[in-house]
């Protein structure tokens, strides 16, 4: 995990092995390694980490494609992204959802 701030400094956590891929390619003094120094490309990351953890229980790639597939669309469908539009149309759309689920669905 690295990630460049700027062309001066590239910032990575403590992980010996980028160091070592730092001294390769010749980079080693624009390396940045500090104990908050890495939190915003850690956090960057949140999303997918949650996304990483839910997919664990799964055994098997396939159940985990089939899975992922029909959640995109499910998310995509629910998620109505409250904090864009005023609450009346909020509202309006959260109910009209489940409805649109069942017509969809059956």
């Amino acid at each position: 995990v690295c990630t460049p701030i700027d062309t001066q400094a590239i910032t990575t956590d403590g992980l010996r092995s980028y160091g070592a891929a730092m001294n390769e390619l010749g980079n080693r003094e624009k390396q940045e390694v500090g104990r908050w120094a890495n939190n915003g490309v850690e956090n960057s990351h949140l999303p997918f980490r949650r996304r990483e953890r839910a997919m664990l229980r799964f055994k098997q790639m396939k159940a985990l494609q089939k899975f992922a597939s029909v959640h995109a669309d499910l998310h995509n469908h629910f998620s109505l992204e409250r904090h864009l539009i005023d609450r009346k149309t909020f509202k309006e759309r959260r109910s009209a959802a489940p409805a649109e689920w069942r017509l969809i669905a059956s």
